[in-house]
């Protein structure tokens, strides 16, 4: 089936080369859209995933926001009140200063300076997105982080020890992280002392509270005694936490209805594309279904011979497409754009290059299983 089917192929080479450039360029783009908007989504959340967290870790915010990026400040005695609960191991302080960053070369730079306290710097960076230096540098006088991608956006060289103005006082990079940007303000990490002075943070606020259960603490069970005890303040799953700031702001800036519409279509434009020139080449070589019918193909066979066309436009197609999008993936990723290609995202983009592919076959497959042979001859 599959041997006739590619000389089928080879027969009309125009049009096949017109249906696998169709596949081509459908997954290519809904490939490329999907994987920047994951990438722009995990920005979004990155406060959680640049961040050290355990399992019996519960964040503390004010019960406003359903977004950790923008949040407003407690009371610095809500630290006290909640750390002094019997099932609290341990509250940790966490602020979230903006602040205003400027280099040597007199450009300047609106970053986050997020700060925690030392040595356990809870809210990261993770070891995993420290580039160069030790996370215990930033536990120096006026002493923080910066992003290596944000180099070429602040047009400015990064190295340690490198001198800046925060707020307008003098402080230094003591730290290099990679792969821990922000959607927006970029995060310059420091400990809790630092992040007070550079950032002109109130010492009587805080922007978060990190709580450490003890164990056998149930953490739902923790998060509704907030609740009802703490009434302007919210507790959350840090994961919950990270999953709903994404989808405040995939709302808010209607990101997510920009990227779906250009995926949609790019679905849409390649199935009738497909499924087109599908339906013209089956019309072109009508004759040749018909002399399969007179000589005793079944009507099922026929159909099958069509959807096998499909099956190999569709292999061809998604394997000149991944090489694409690979090359897209190593292409920006010198640029800070982290294009993650991991399994399942793979694997649905084979499901769904079959799917346009096989199913716009199906205007072909229709048009045949109607064919009389006594038509054709």
């Amino acid at each position: 089936m599959l041997s006739l089917a590619w000389k089928f192929i080879r027969f009309d080479r125009a049009k096949s080369f017109g249906i696998i450039t169709a596949i081509v360029i459908s997954i290519f783009l809904i490939g490329q859209q999907l994987s920047l908007l994951f990438f722009l989504m995990g920005l979004m959340g990155n406060l959680v995933n640049n961040a050290n967290i355990q399992d019996n870790d519960i964040w503390i915010i004010e019960s406003q926001s359903n977004n950790v990026n923008a949040i407003n400040s407690i009371d610095q005695r809500n630290v006290q009140e909640i750390g002094s609960l019997d099932f609290v191991e341990k509250a940790i302080p966490v602020i979230l200063a903006p602040a205003q960053a400027t280099f040597m070369n007199g450009k300047t730079a609106a970053v986050t300076i997020v700060g925690a306290p030392a040595p356990e710097f809870r809210m990261g960076p993770s070891s995993a997105k420290i580039d160069s230096g030790r996370i215990e540098n930033l536990m120096q006088p006026y002493s923080l982080s910066a992003e290596y991608f944000n180099a070429r956006t602040w047009e400015t060289e990064l190295f340690l020890n490198k001198p800046i103005e925060i707020n307008g006082k003098a402080a230094k990079v003591g730290l290099i992280t990679r792969n821990a940007q922000a959607f927006g303000a970029s995060f310059m990490y420091a400990s809790l002392e630092n992040a007070r002075i550079l950032g002109n943070f109130p010492r009587d606020q805080v922007s978060l509270l990190v709580c450490r259960l003890k164990p056998g603490m149930d953490k739902q069970e923790f998060i509704t005694l907030v609740g009802k005890n703490f009434p302007h303040l919210r507790a959350w799953d840090p994961k919950k936490l990270k999953n709903s700031t994404v989808k405040e702001i995939l709302i808010s800036s209607n990101m997510g209805m920009s990227f779906g519409t250009l995926v949609i279509f790019a679905m849409i434009s390649g199935f009738f594309i497909i499924g087109l020139t599908l339906y013209s080449s089956a019309l072109d070589r009508i004759k040749d279904y018909g002399t399969l019918k007179a000589i005793g193909a079944k009507k099922g066979y026929v159909n099958k011979l069509i959807v096998a066309q499909a099956f190999l436009y569709a292999a061809i197609g998604y394997i000149i497409a991944m090489v694409l999008i690979i090359g897209f993936k190593f292409g920006v990723a010198n640029s800070g754009l982290n294009i993650e290609l991991n399994i399942p995202f793979l694997l649905f983009l084979l499901v769904l290059t079959m799917v346009i592919s096989i199913g716009g076959s199906l205007f072909a497959v229709r048009k045949i299983s109607k064919l009389e042979p006594a038509s054709v001859f």
